[in-house]
């Protein structure tokens, strides 16, 4: 049995604003969750598509009931595949992401596709569809409940940090258009850049997922939504 999950929304920027402020949503206050972001692959076709794969490090962190069931030494990080095809002459942009590891425990496969709203073209409509199975026997159903609780979790916060950034990116398009340059950095938020860069050096998980993703997901290889 598989918990599918679907939602039409509406983010109140253009559709070229969506596509350009996506490659930009993280770092954000709502999804502390994302510690890393790496381009695996990216290219421009022969018909104008923009196609890329990413891999993100995501917390995984377990319900209180997750000792019952899940191994002790259950990694605390997850590492997803992110594909998307941008295609500038129709304005659509379709993404699908799936988990790499802890597959058999759960699989979360989600697909988004952002086009211009209907019923306002300076909107953009994003249509978002999730499918979350188990193969634990036994547990599967309460597991895939988990999942699509915090599935459901997660996209809002995902949708309030992309708002977000939609928002910064605007209001500095505006600063800019008024005074003709970038505004200047406090010291505070240079060394919050400096700190959060530290960081994502540290993080030498990267390189060991992208080994793991390239293994764990070969039928994915070609997927590219």
């Amino acid at each position: 049995m598989v918990k599918h999950f679907f939602d039409l929304s509406t983010l109140k920027s253009t559709w070229d604003q969506v596509a350009s402020a996506f490659w930009q949503r993280y770092p954000n206050p709502f999804s502390k969750h994302v510690l890393t972001e790496d381009v695996i692959y990216r290219e421009v076709t022969s018909d104008n598509k923009l196609v890329s794969r990413r891999l993100f490090t995501k917390t995984n962190r377990l319900p209180r009931w997750g000792g019952m069931v899940f191994p002790a030494n259950l990694a605390q990080s997850v590492f997803v595949i992110e594909d998307s095809v941008v295609d500038l002459q129709n304005q659509t942009f379709t993404t699908l992401t799936w988990n790499v590891n802890h597959t058999r425990l759960m699989q979360v496969e989600e697909k988004c596709t952002y086009r211009p709203n209907p019923e306002n073209p300076m909107w953009t409509q994003v249509q978002r569809e999730a499918w979350v199975t188990s193969n634990v026997f036994g547990f599967s159903r309460a597991i895939q409940e988990f999942g699509l609780a915090r599935f459901r979790r997660n996209q809002l916060k995902a949708t309030e940090g992309f708002e977000y950034i939609l928002s910064h990116l605007q209001g500095l398009h505006l600063f800019i258009a008024l005074v003709g340059e970038l505004p200047p950095k406090t010291l505070k938020e240079t060394a919050k850049e400096a700190t959060e860069k530290a960081k994502e050096t540290a993080l030498a998980a990267t390189e060991k997922a992208k080994d793991l993703a390239s293994k764990a997901a070969p039928q994915k290889a070609k997927q590219f939504v």
